[in-house]
């Protein structure tokens, strides 16, 4: 049986005209209910071809990926991108109780169920790890590969990152919550003003922002966490993962910098796959380094075929 989805109280949603003047993005959004909330998405490339998933993270949403895309389709690969709750075109609970680790988990876990995705590939990165291993986790049947960039599912063991926590000090307590700017703070290369406001896009004021501003406390950084939990179990999950595990890691992001090592170790299906560290890229090495990735991850997929893949 589903579980039943979490009640919203009170939904925004970002007006159609922000996102109108996105550069390089020109995919049609899509959109699914669940819940009581609309879920937006990409879905773009042969419906019978090997699908990727692409799972942004925080406070990005799935413009994050539109350097990844082009090559990722012309691998002749089906590219499906969603935008989580809270971020991009998809609705935004308004009130602060509606927001947790556990409930982005259970609404994407529906969204993945509703749009029946099997074959599928996921790329996950950030937050969009944190929430698609679980989501892996949780309906194993429906994925054949994993490659993991610059994120991972802590367990609230071992010392935080230091720039961690100076990010999740800044989200909670700073007056000045420039999302665009924190983007590009966080890559190694500079973005255009218009970049920055394609970021800026889905957030029109303060109360479109709260879960960008709620994220960053909900990373388990204690044994008790409420979700700590969950990661452990779906640790152990992944200890005996057998499909196509890959790390792509950067070389210049302070918050995850060896993270993939535990990743290499401990999941079966890690073991002799090409793992990567993409140099010159920042914590978002989607925008710094997108063609390398999707030639990285296009080519995983042909050295590690599975029944269904036709490419």
């Amino acid at each position: 049986m589903t579980p039943a989805l979490p009640v919203v109280s009170r939904v925004l949603r970002t007006p159609d005209a922000r996102f109108a003047q996105l550069p390089d993005f020109p995919w049609t959004p899509r959109y699914t209910e669940v819940g009581g909330l609309r879920i937006a998405h990409i879905d773009e490339g042969p419906p019978d071809a090997p699908v990727v998933l692409l799972m942004h993270g925080e406070p990005t949403w799935s413009f994050l990926y539109r350097h990844m895309i082009p090559g990722l389709l012309a691998a002749g690969l089906r590219v499906v991108a969603p935008d989580l709750v809270g971020f991009g075109r998809s609705d935004k609970p308004a009130a602060r109780k509606d927001h947790s680790y556990g409930n982005q988990v259970a609404w994407m876990n529906a969204w993945l169920q509703a749009r029946d995705l099997h074959g599928v590939t996921l790329f996950c990165q950030d937050w969009g790890s944190l929430i698609g291993l679980r989501m892996v986790a949780d309906a194993p049947q429906r994925f054949a590969r994993i490659v993991l960039g610059n994120g991972g599912l802590p367990t609230g063991g071992g010392r935080t990152p230091r720039a961690f926590r100076l990010w999740r000090a800044f989200a909670r307590w700073s007056p000045w919550f420039p999302i665009g700017r924190i983007v590009a703070y966080g890559c190694a290369h500079p973005l255009t003003p218009r970049e920055i406001a394609a970021y800026d896009a889905p957030f029109p004021d303060r109360h479109h922002r709260i879960a960008a501003r709620l994220m960053p406390g909900f990373v388990p950084t204690t044994p008790d966490d409420p979700q700590a939990g969950n990661n452990r179990a779906a640790w152990a999950f992944f200890e005996r993962w057998e499909k196509p595990f890959l790390t792509l890691f950067s070389s210049r992001d302070p918050v995850t910098r060896g993270g993939q090592m535990p990743w290499q170790k401990r999941v079966p299906g890690a073991q002799g796959q090409p793992h990567t560290i993409i140099r010159g890229a920042g914590h978002f090495l989607q925008e710094d380094k997108g063609p390398e990735l999707a030639r990285a991850v296009a080519d995983f997929i042909r050295s590690t075929p599975v029944p269904g893949d036709t490419t």
